[in-house]
């Protein structure tokens, strides 16, 4: 990854709602998650949930796709994992005690968004 896409996406990153829709996202995994269900985990109006939605996928951090009406959103682990490795690629001066064991998979099933 870039250090350009690198630092979009930390800022992008950086909005508490965009944030937690990533989280969302990432808990899914790659089947994603429905737009109406994404605004009612978060309490966040559709046109809002859009704009943060957008940010994020102009990032390259989520994808979307349509099912019937419904749009679905879904993380991008391959640039979530870039990011984690560009973050850790000399950590500890290369001595990979600090780098994480396994590249970010998604999880079973979904936890509450921590505060």
């Amino acid at each position: 990854m870039k250090k350009s896409g690198i630092l979009q996406a930390l800022a992008t990153l950086s909005q508490e709602s965009r944030l937690d829709a990533f989280w969302l996202l990432v808990q899914a995994g790659p089947q994603g998650v429905e737009a109406g269900e994404i605004a009612a985990e978060l309490g966040l109006l559709p046109n809002a949930l859009t704009f943060h939605l957008d940010r994020l996928r102009e990032a390259g951090l989520v994808t979307v796709r349509r099912d019937g009406r419904s749009m679905i959103y879904a993380a991008q682990f391959e640039a979530m994992n870039g990011l984690i490795a560009y973050l850790t690629e000399n950590c500890c001066g290369g001595a990979e005690v600090c780098a994480p064991d396994v590249a970010c998979k998604p999880a079973r099933k979904r936890a509450k968004i921590p505060a």
